[in-house]
């Protein structure tokens, strides 16, 4: 009989819960490559499974769009908090499921003239350009 209670708190703490930690990044146009923490994860709109909690950067990219960089801080639900933590990680037998939802707009670009480019380019060609020594 002990033998069995054993085993089955043992069971219990083997299939004893965990978090399942995820973020979902839209933009609107859809579409836009994400790169979370400088590593390619897809186009939008797109889930991340992620394991801790703090600050991500994020980068989306889109034809036609600007290029928009930031830091999304991602904070822990009241029960991945220290020290209740322990219980919902090690304890709980119920997986939990924290999901964050980031939606971002992104804005169109401005389409610039070929020979205004080349203007601007040759300005500053000539501003950082050393001249030759005789």
């Amino acid at each position: 009989m002990r033998k069995k209670i054993v085993f089955l708190v043992l069971l219990t703490l083997i299939w004893a819960g965990c978090v399942h930690r995820t973020m979902t990044i839209r933009t609107q146009p859809p579409g836009a490559l994400v790169y979370l923490n400088n590593e390619e994860q897809g186009a939008t709109p797109k889930t991340i499974p992620f394991t801790w909690y703090g600050d991500y950067e994020i980068v989306l990219r889109k034809e036609g769009y600007q290029t928009l960089r930031l830091i999304q801080p991602i904070k822990p639900p009241w029960y991945e908090v220290f020290p209740l933590d322990i219980f919902s990680e090690l304890l709980l037998p119920v997986r939990l499921e924290d999901e964050h939802f980031l939606h971002y707009e992104l804005e169109e670009t401005e389409p610039v003239e070929k020979g205004a480019l080349l203007h601007r380019a040759d300005q500053l060609r000539e501003k950082f350009l050393v001249p030759e020594e005789e």
